[in-house]
């Protein structure tokens, strides 16, 4: 069974209730998303499976290099006032998330979805590499966006 997955920044859900940061910027991260839902319609007689999925904060190398830590050190990081050390994840966990995606029989019933990390992670029974399994937009909405102190409980 054929999959194609586009990779995004905030998933459907997230970005249709929040501005993100500029017009352009905008467009760029829910263009996946309705790419996914688009090509859902045009592979659906081919039974091939379009789907977008989301990592949340993501610790690429470029974001431990710009905070000035690297993946031993991460959690001790104060970059956004502590926020990326309480949720950020590894690229692993998105990829884990993938690749339960195309292991996955009934993939096909997922078809044009738009999914977290996090999300697939409930749904398929996976975690980071340090064991947790990071809320990354949940986190966002209801921690970081409220504007209350960095703090992973219940997040990770």
């Amino acid at each position: 069974m054929a999959c194609t997955v586009e990779v995004t920044d905030g998933t459907r859900e997230f970005n249709d209730a929040n501005y993100r940061v500029s017009t352009y910027y905008d467009l760029v991260k829910n263009a996946p998303l309705r790419m996914a839902f688009t090509l859902a319609h045009e592979l659906r007689p081919h039974h091939c499976t379009a789907v977008a999925v989301s990592p949340g904060w993501l610790r690429s190398e470029m974001m431990l290099e710009n905070y000035g830590v690297d993946e031993t050190s991460w959690k001790s990081s104060t970059a956004e006032d502590g926020h990326f050390a309480a949720i950020s994840e590894s690229p692993r966990f998105v990829a884990r998330g993938v690749a339960a995606l195309a292991a996955d029989p009934e993939v096909f019933a997922r078809t044009g979805g738009s999914f977290s990390s996090a999300g697939l992670a409930r749904d398929y029974g996976f975690t980071d590499v340090d064991g947790s399994a990071p809320d990354c937009w949940r986190y966002v909405n209801e921690v970081q966006g409220e504007g209350l102190p960095a703090d992973s409980t219940g997040y990770r």
